[in-house]
Order: C-alpha cells, then sequence, then structure tokens
C-alpha cells in the first residue's frame, strides 16, 4: 500500500502544475528545460555510486531521458495547439498502453483491471472536461496520442531502471539527458527570458511537482507494477480541474463530482488486485 500512496502523491504533485505555470510568462519549452535541470542537481551526489554494470538499467535510464524531453515537447505542443480537451485526453492514453506492454516489456502479469479501468476514466475525464472547441483537432489528438507512448516509455523505462538504480538516481541520471534534447530541440526558447516571479513559481513546481513528484514516483514505482501506477497517474488531470477551479474561477459541475469519484474509485479499484 505504501508504493500506491506514494504514486498517489506524486500525480497529486505533478496536477499541480497549473499553480506553478498557469498564466505565466514562463512558457512551455522553458518550464520544461528548468524543472530538467532542477531535477539534475542530485545527480553529482548520486553519480560515484551508481550501478553502471547493469548495462539493460543503463540503456533504460538513457530510455527515460529521452522519452521524458519527448513528451514535454510533444504534449506542450498539443496544449498549445488546442484543443486542450483533445490534448489531455489522448495524453492519458498512457495508462492503457502500459497494461498492453507492461506483460511483453517487463514480464509483469496482465492487468485486467487496469485494461477495464482507462476506457471508464477516460470517459470521465472527458465528461468532466467538456466538448473540444476549436480546430486542429486531429493534429492536436495525434500529438497527444504520441506523447502518450513515450510517457507510457517513462513508465517502463523507469521500471527498468529500478531494478538497479535507486528513485533518487533513476529521477536525477536521466534528467541531464532530457535537458539536453529539450536545449538542443527548443535552443533559445527553452532558456526562462528573466529572473522574475513567475520564474520563481516555474523553480518552485521544478522543485516540488518536478523533483520531489519524480522521486515519489519512482519510489512507489519499485514496489507496485508498472500498470497499477500508471492508473494511479490519472489522479494528476484531476487535481488539475479541481485547482482551476478552486483557484482560477473555472466552471465546476456535477459532471466534475462524477468525474472525480470514478477516477479515485477506479485507481482505489485497481491498486486493489492481487498481484
Amino acid at each position: 500500500m505504501s508504493g500506491v500512496l506514494m504514486v498517489a502523491g506524486a500525480a497529486m504533485l505533478w496536477g499541480l502544475w497549473p499553480v506553478w505555470l498557469h498564466a505565466s510568462s514562463v512558457d512551455g519549452p522553458a518550464a520544461a528545460f528548468t524543472t530538467m535541470a532542477i531535477m539534475s542537481l542530485p545527480a553529482v551526489v548520486v553519480l560515484r555510486r551508481a550501478p553502471f554494470a547493469d548495462r539493460g538499467a543503463v540503456w533504460a535510464l538513457v530510455a527515460v531521458g529521452v522519452c521524458d524531453a519527448l513528451t514535454a515537447g510533444l504534449y506542450f505542443t498539443s496544449v498549445n495547439r488546442g484543443p486542450v480537451v483533445v490534448a489531455v485526453l489522448t495524453h492519458y492514453l498512457t495508462p492503457l498502453v502500459v497494461a498492453l506492454s507492461a506483460p511483453w516489456l517487463l514480464g509483469e502479469r496482465r492487468s485486467t483491471r487496469a485494461l477495464v479501468a482507462a476506457p471508464l476514466v477516460l470517459g470521465a475525464l472527458a465528461a468532466m472536461l467538456g466538448r473540444p472547441e476549436g480546430e486542429g483537432v486531429v493534429g492536436t489528438g495525434l500529438l497527444g496520442g504520441a506523447s502518450a507512448f513515450t510517457y507510457a516509455g517513462i513508465v517502463v523505462g523507469s521500471k527498468r531502471a529500478g531494478k538497479s538504480f535507486t528513485p533518487i538516481q533513476v529521477t536525477a541520471l536521466h534528467a541531464p539527458i532530457s535537458a539536453l534534447l529539450a536545449l538542443a530541440v527548443f535552443r533559445g526558447d527553452a532558456l526562462p527570458t528573466s529572473l522574475g516571479l513567475d520564474t520563481g513559481r516555474a523553480i518552485a513546481g521544478g522543485l516540488l511537482s518536478g523533483l520531489l513528484g519524480t522521486i515519489l514516483f519512482n519510489s512507489g514505482l519499485r514496489r507496485i507494477t508498472s500498470s497499477t501506477a500508471s492508473t494511479l497517474t490519472y489522479l494528476e488531470p484531476v487535481v488539475s480541474a479541481l485547482v482551476g477551479v478552486a483557484l482560477f474561477h473555472e466552471p465546476f459541475s456535477a459532471l466534475t463530482v462524477v468525474g472525480v469519484g470514478v477516477v479515485v474509485g477506479t485507481g482505489v479499484w485497481v491498486a486493489r488486485e492481487r498481484a
């Protein structure tokens, strides 16, 4: 149960990203690079004792770094293009991708509950978020869907790397790869343009939602299956939606209440599945 609580806590911390980035002058690429740079800070301490003899774990760590950078690029772009509803829903195909691939890639037992839960929770999120508005649905859907696969790569790769590397090592040692790739792709757009309040908020987000959230996730991932962990990450958009209601006066309806209940209830149901 401790693993479930850790992953749930991580997802809730990730759901706080709107607190740090909503209406901010720090755009997506700069926020991504800032977060990855902060997550890299413990690398100096943990590098010396890293178990590089496990080549499979090392390559998994590299894959996590690449997938993290790709996920940030694809997902932030899909959100910028809009509609946001389409971006969020396609991005959160991840638990279904993980549930299908984990038995093959990691040798985990197939989770029937995770497979059943994925469409149920996507339906609940769709009800919470409402109908998509605007143009570019297909392009946004393709970008969001692609980010779901790279996000799944983060989950599966972190699970494999975590067999030899500690949670803080998985977090800190993949982040420099992600940061360098983000810098290579976004170039000057990846660097904050000022050191004002908005940059301070982004740094706070990098410390809490980025560094702490990812360490919690990797710690929990060592104790539960990747399918269960990825299902629990559905708490992230739920928390983000509630933050929008509480802090930014976004619409709140009965569908929001039902959606939250379905997501939380389904997560508990999956987490209680026997190993």
